[in-house]
């Protein structure tokens, strides 16, 4: 048998390689990409909107006016369930789609970085507590709040600890250290590259963005301060919760960047939570005095 023709193989791979797709230099997620969930959440509040009159017609759980939805611990919660479920559902699909990469991975999850630092994380969520419990002493909390009208009962109070520490810090932290972080981070490099006339940073080996240390602290800023104003209602709109919060985001924020893991701001914001509702349970001697 005679060696195949040099000239043959070449040209073989040259062909080859053209018809290799070019790869994939999209930053992800981008402000598009936000936008596009915002308006998944205004989709979902309009459906939980009808949700809520529907709930209210026919007295579901004896609500029938907003007045009793207000003071009804269950009632909110199924409604920002709801209103979650509507918004993420059709983003478990359309999402990859766009990316071309399973949502998790485009998200950064990246689970591994909690095997590796769990016990740093939880310790960051503690500590995260203890900054909070500073802005106590410094700042002008409300005596009574939206929220504090709710847990009214032992059982109102376990019911939201085990909202708290699952499925708020998990869509919390997807939203806003998923989608709206590195989507301002990206958008602060892109306009500082345009300025400059800079070539984009190359991707990391796994796809993800790197971004500067200027855009990373930048995008942290309205990131955190977006987290603090949708929480504002239930700490009657006070500016010392909302400087709290916005502190404790920016911690978040360092966790989330520094790990490149949007489950490790996860743990850390869980661990937060869970602590808040630990020393709720010692200081009203299990829930029983509560107004104490």
């Amino acid at each position: 048998m005679s060696d195949p023709d040099p000239a043959a193989h070449s040209a073989l791979a040259a062909t080859s390689a053209s018809a290799a797709p070019p790869p994939d230099l999209r930053r992800i997620p981008h402000l598009g990409h936000a936008l596009l969930l915002g308006a998944l959440f205004l989709a979902g509040l309009f459906c939980t909107v009808i949700v809520i009159f529907v709930w209210m017609h026919f007295k579901l759980l004896g609500i029938d006016s907003i007045s009793a939805a207000m003071h009804s611990l269950t009632f909110a919660l199924a409604t920002m369930v709801a209103m979650y479920a509507i918004a993420f559902v059709p983003g478990i699909f359309l999402f990859p789609l766009l990316w071309r990469r399973p949502l998790l991975t485009g998200l950064q999850w990246n689970f591994p970085a909690v095997r590796r630092h769990w016990w740093k994380l939880m310790a960051t969520g503690i500590l995260c507590f203890f900054i909070a419990l500073a802005f106590r002493k410094l700042l002008h909390f409300p005596a009574k709040t939206p929220m504090g009208d709710l847990l009214n009962t032992p059982a109102a109070v376990w019911t939201m600890w085990a909202f708290a520490i699952t499925i708020a810090p998990l869509s919390e932290e997807i939203v806003f250290r998923g989608f709206f972080l590195p989507a301002f981070a990206t958008a602060c490099d892109w306009i500082g590259e345009k300025l400059a006339h800079r070539a984009p940073r190359p991707l990391l080996a796994n796809g993800h963005p790197q971004w500067s240390l200027a855009a990373m602290t930048i995008a942290a800023i309205p990131t955190s301060l977006a987290f603090a104003q949708i929480h504002s209602s239930q700490n009657a709109n006070a500016w010392g919760p909302f400087v709290m919060l916005v502190s404790v985001s920016l911690v978040l924020c360092a966790v989330r960047l520094a790990t490149r893991s949007v489950a490790a701001s996860t743990l850390t914001h869980a661990s937060y939570n869970c602590t808040l509702f630990v020393v709720m349970f010692f200081h009203t001697h299990a829930f029983q005095h509560l107004h104490s």
